[in-house]
């Protein structure tokens, strides 16, 4: 059972030192929910850990507050409270960054993922909230922490990218009322979707062609899938965050209604994003046989390569559960 809110609020007030963090690979959710949560406490008063097992991704950087994220280092940090955002399972948080926050007596756990196991103690874990980021939200506009321009334009990247843009199904009335109380106390909507959708590096331009001369359809064109290889990554010199909506481009696909990208890791390992177009079509249970997981119908899972093994074995799993729906 979830705690609430007001206990976890109580406990970040009556808290001194707070390190706050979020998972691997961080995306729009993770990194506008850690920099809104971090500034927020420090301006009421708290010194504030932002900390981070990877680098901020580019198209990201231009949030207010991003360059106070550390990359951690693995050293103990001597804090009342750490605060886990958007992490499914604590492994997910990195080793650096579950070294650092170690020591702390109080873990808070924050999370809108169906597969979390509740593994602080204090949990709130609400799969109804699209994002993060409107969880975060909730607690400092109910709970009287402060809240900024800076704060804001977090808080709509990490809302606006976790419901593609507020197109996916998740998106419920309290998304919109959230941002509408946002846009009330000024914050400019339109400026933050052209930097999040309309100003993206040539590079990303150039996976989306490999995207497209590449892609695959298979079980009869109800799945669209990729393959991103290594060779690929260092023709267009790759970065952290390029990706990020390209699996959005094989979704759009009429007749698709599972979308996944493979993408081939520096340790070996080969990264799996999965999209469901149809609500009876569950993609984390697939990631699940992977050791992944997730949401219905965005999850993800690391598998060992090579990359095409990998990409033969999900696929077939796919599609035999795409096949139990007919």
């Amino acid at each position: 059972m979830s705690d609430t809110l007001s206990q976890i609020a109580t406990t970040l007030r009556d808290a001194n030192t707070i390190a706050v963090a979020s998972h691997v690979r961080p995306d729009g959710d993770s990194i506008g929910s850690i920099v809104a949560l971090g500034r927020s406490l420090a301006l009421a008063g708290k010194t504030v850990h932002i900390i981070s097992e990877d680098e901020v991704p580019g198209n990201l950087t231009f949030l207010p507050g991003t360059e106070l994220i550390q990359r951690a280092d693995g050293q103990a940090l001597n804090i009342d409270v750490a605060v886990a955002l958007d992490t499914a399972t604590k492994p997910r948080l990195g080793d650096r960054v579950n070294a650092s926050m170690g020591s702390a007596p109080m873990l808070v756990n924050i999370d809108h993922h169906g597969t979390n196991p509740n593994y602080g103690h204090l949990n709130f874990i609400d799969i109804t909230y699209p994002a993060t980021g409107e969880i975060v939200y909730e607690l400092l506009s109910h709970h009287g922490f402060p809240l900024d321009d800076g704060i804001r334009q977090n808080l709509f990247a990490a809302i606006s990218t976790d419901t593609g843009s507020f197109q996916y199904d998740n998106t419920s009335p309290r998304t919109h009322r959230i941002v509408a109380e946002m846009m009330e106390q000024g914050l400019d909507t339109a400026e933050l979707a052209r930097r999040l959708y309309q100003s993206h590096p040539l590079r990303r331009t150039l996976l989306l062609k490999a995207l497209l001369n590449e892609m695959k359809l298979t079980c009869d064109g109800r799945i669209a899938s990729w393959a991103l290889t290594m060779d690929t990554q260092k023709a267009v010199q790759m970065e952290p965050g390029d990706t990020e909506g390209l699996i959005d481009s094989l979704r759009t696909i009429e007749g698709v209604i599972a979308a996944v990208i493979f993408e081939d890791m520096t340790d070996g390992k080969v990264r799996i994003s999965a999209r469901s177009k149809d609500p009876r079509l569950d993609v984390s249970k697939v990631c699940a046989e992977f050791g992944g997981g997730g949401h219905r119908m965005a999850s993800g899972a690391r598998m060992p390569g090579p990359i095409h093994t990998a990409e033969a074995r999900f696929l077939d799993s796919l599609q035999n559960e795409i096949k139990r729906l007919s």
